[in-house]
């Protein structure tokens, strides 16, 4: 019992104790330091300036002693045998700790006024009281450091000649005595915190234990799925830049002189790089919903403009295989981010005419209370009620065993889902085999007053642009390409291929914006080129970051570097509309 009640007993819970005790060291030599010099400040005259000064050196030499012990041991590994050792050596030091304070009131009790001696016996209490509070995870701690004190104290005030002063020596046995049953009481409650939090730790190892029992095949099919998206990712990014290059070089041959069937030869290669491009981007779309960085930009819009724009650019596909494509006209108003629910309605819709082979696909809108549900059917060949929810799953394809490419990936559905969730709109799905199948979006209906414009009226930006730019990129042909279009945009431009090249360039003429590749030479990335030159130029250097990377654990790293980003193969319109942005912000 007299083992538990000094900090010696349970094994188990004094190293955590002992830490708590070393850890709380930290925080208390910068006041004990400002005490202590206050103190010198109010109390010394010309009787003890001595003293005082050998008083304050010594209470402040201690408690760096103590906060040098304790940081030692903090970086360190705690077992039980070691704790047992640690609390006799933090028993000394607090008792020495402790008589460095009580030695107070032998230097400046009597030789200072009224007020002063007030102001000696005050600290004391009070610094008995911050001690029981630190040390009391382990009282033999805090009994050390206040016996220590309360000897020196004691010893001086029952020497001085005053009768109050006796009194106030047996007044503070009592104090110091209620002191140390209340540090055991706190003990008590610290004991009983760790040991509940050990309980707590084993009763969620035991849950962890069960689940992974539970959850066994569910791991193994989520770390092939998971590999699976690895190695998609990183073919992804190895194919965008041979296919950004390609398209530069597809872009020049068209201004040449062709005769007819070199253009027919052109016109198939420009159809198949498309093809190329449109399964990388879904690639990079699911990479973006698994790696949790899509954002949210709600806004009140008219799901009209939205269908005319999917009409326009899908029709045609619908057309090519006799399909009758159509949509009805609304004037509802959704409030949402219309770019994410563009990418979705493309899902759906590109879904449908993919396995639809007769009749026609359709889009409505249909009102309910406070919500707007936009519906895509079609007449294909439907979906199994037990497929309903496989149906949503990456990479699943139904009716597309010979894995045609012209059907796509099996992503489309998973993407649709995935941003339906991260907006927090509701996806169903009603369908009967052979009879088609009709997906409804249900969008929060909005309010004429908030209407935003930004999908009727997109701003033209200007053709000409003003700035500096410096391009960090390690691939020539694309490096050549860049800097030609920035010059022929009226940038004035830079081209280099490392970070060091990048920041000579910049010492000579400092740029006003930066576009680099994620990947540069020598295992650099294109976020330490924008730090490092952010660090010279300074933070408000503006940058755009080039990637062809799908990985999600990646593109999280990219997201959260702070700065604009597009990926490969970059659409020259977005790069023109981002460098009008930032020179807009500039101005």
């Amino acid at each position: 019992m007299l083992r538990e009640l000094v900090g010696l007993g349970q094994d188990r819970l004094l190293p955590v104790a002992v830490r708590l005790v070393m850890d709380n060291v930290r925080g208390s030599v910068l006041p004990a330091a400002l005490l202590v010099a206050v103190l010198y400040w109010v109390l010394h005259n010309s009787s003890n300036t001595a003293p005082m000064l050998w008083w304050a050196v010594l209470t402040v030499g201690s408690k760096l002693v103590c906060w040098q012990h304790a940081r030692h041991h903090l970086g360190r590994d705690l077992a039980p045998e070691a704790a047992h050792r640690l609390v006799w050596q933090l028993v000394l030091l607090n008792a020495l700790d402790g008589v460095a304070w009580g030695s107070l009131v032998w230097v400046a009790l009597d030789s200072t006024s009224l007020a002063g001696s007030t102001l000696v016996l005050a600290v004391i209490a009070g610094v008995s009281a911050n001690a029981m509070a630190l040390n009391s995870a382990v009282p033999a701690v805090f009994m050390a450091f206040a016996l220590g004190e309360a000897v020196v104290v004691m010893s001086k005030l029952f020497l001085m000649p005053d009768v109050a002063f006796r009194v106030l020596g047996w007044i503070g046995f009592l104090y110091f005595g209620n002191m140390l049953s209340q540090s055991l009481t706190i003990a008590r409650l610290a004991r009983r915190s760790i040991s509940l939090r050990f309980e707590n730790l084993e009763l969620l190892e035991k849950l962890r234990l069960e689940a992974d029992a539970a959850h066994a095949a569910r791991k193994d099919s989520d770390a092939a799925n998971k590999s699976k998206s690895k190695f998609l990712a990183a073919a992804s990014h190895d194919l965008r830049q041979p296919i950004h290059a390609l398209g530069l070089f597809l872009e020049v041959l068209s201004n040449s002189h062709l005769d007819r069937a070199q253009r027919e030869v052109l016109t198939n290669a420009r159809s198949v790089l498309k093809t190329s491009s449109q399964m990388l981007d879904i690639l990079l779309d699911f990479s973006r919903i698994e790696a949790g960085v899509i954002e949210v930009h709600p806004e009140t819009f008219r799901l009209q403009v939205l269908l005319n724009k999917l009409e326009t650019e899908l029709a045609p596909q619908a057309n090519a295989k006799g399909l009758l494509y159509r949509t009805r006209e609304t004037r509802a108003l959704a409030r949402s981010d219309p770019a994410l629910v563009e990418m979705i309605l493309r899902n759906l819709i590109t879904n449908a005419i993919r396995y639809t082979d007769k009749g026609g696909v359709l889009v409505a809108c249909r009102l309910r209370a406070n919500r707007v549900i936009v519906e895509v059917w079609d007449t294909g060949i439907g979906i199994d009620p037990d497929q309903h929810r496989n149906i949503f799953q990456e990479f699943l394809q139904l009716g597309n065993s010979e894995r045609d490419h012209r059907k796509g990936l099996g992503l489309g559905l998973a993407i649709a889902d995935g941003l339906a969730r991260q907006l927090k709109h509701e996806l169903f799905l009603a369908s009967r085999p052979g009879r088609g199948s009709v997906f409804r979006l249900a969008l929060p209906l909005g309010q004429g007053t908030d209407l935003v414009s930004t999908l009727e009226n997109a701003p033209v930006p200007p053709p000409q642009l003003d700035m500096c730019v410096l391009v960090i990129e390690d691939d020539q042909a694309v490096r050549d390409a860049t800097l030609l279009l920035l010059k022929v945009w009226g940038c004035r431009a830079q081209a280099v291929e490392s970070v060091e090249e990048a920041l000579a360039s910049a010492r000579q003429s400092p740029p006003d914006v930066v576009i680099t590749d994620y990947r540069l030479r020598e295992q650099r990335t294109g976020t330490q080129a924008i730090d490092a030159l952010r660090a010279e130029q300074g933070q408000h250097l503006q940058a755009i970051l080039v990637t062809g990377d799908t990985d999600p654990e990646r593109l999280r790293d990219v997201h959260d570097s702070a700065t604009h980003i597009l990926h490969k193969p970059i659409s020259t319109h977005q790069l023109h509309a981002m460098l009008w942005s930032l020179q807009r912000q500039r101005t």
